[in-house]
């Protein structure tokens, strides 16, 4: 039975969605397909009509996660201003404690190493996010604005990586307080 347009198309942006939260609560390997599909209300077995792997969804949600992440960056004001509370909304406890409602970057970069099928995807979204930072935002110089860029996303991400990995909440709390103050 085929199902109209409009249909395949909502699932599969659920089941992208679902995908996608999953992924970055728990890691590629820590989620499978009958877990991605149950988590949609789906069957396991529609999601060779929408994907034809686990590797193919994989890179989707990662790109699917970086398109949330520029569209946050694009819905914060173009001012240092902005700059300061984009870095502090990133730099939160709110958002340390919901992995799967956050940053993809923090979520999956030392997953994506081992994942062939995902890392250029992954490689050419960042280089857009860190394009879209150093146009985005005011920086001191115009030539520096990468460089300034790659540092401010390298140390937000990095800060994000090692506060959930550790299993003290106030050194955790340090660690995000501490490159906040370093970056804004």
């Amino acid at each position: 039975m085929r199902y109209p347009a409009a249909e395949t198309a909502e699932k599969h942006a659920r089941i992208l969605e679902e995908a996608s939260r999953l992924f970055r609560e728990r890691g590629f390997s820590g989620v499978s397909v009958s877990e991605i599909m149950k988590a949609t209300g789906l069957t396991h077995g529609p999601f060779y009509n929408h994907f034809d792997s686990k590797e193919e969804l994989m890179a989707e949600s990662v790109l699917h996660g970086f398109k949330n992440t520029l569209d946050g960056l694009n819905a914060t004001n173009e001012t240092a201003k902005g700059r300061a509370e984009y870095v502090k909304r990133y730099l939160s406890a709110a958002h340390r404690d919901a992995p799967g409602m956050g940053c993809t970057m923090a979520s999956l970069s030392a997953e994506t190493r081992h994942e062939p099928q995902v890392r250029g995807v992954f490689t050419d979204r960042l280089k857009a996010v860190i394009e879209a930072v150093a146009t985005h935002f005011p920086w001191p110089s115009r030539r520096s604005a990468r460089g300034d860029a790659i540092r401010m996303m390298a140390s937000m991400v990095g800060a994000m990586i090692l506060a959930r990995a550790v299993e003290d909440e106030r050194f955790s709390d340090e660690i995000l307080s501490e490159v906040r103050k370093g970056l804004v």
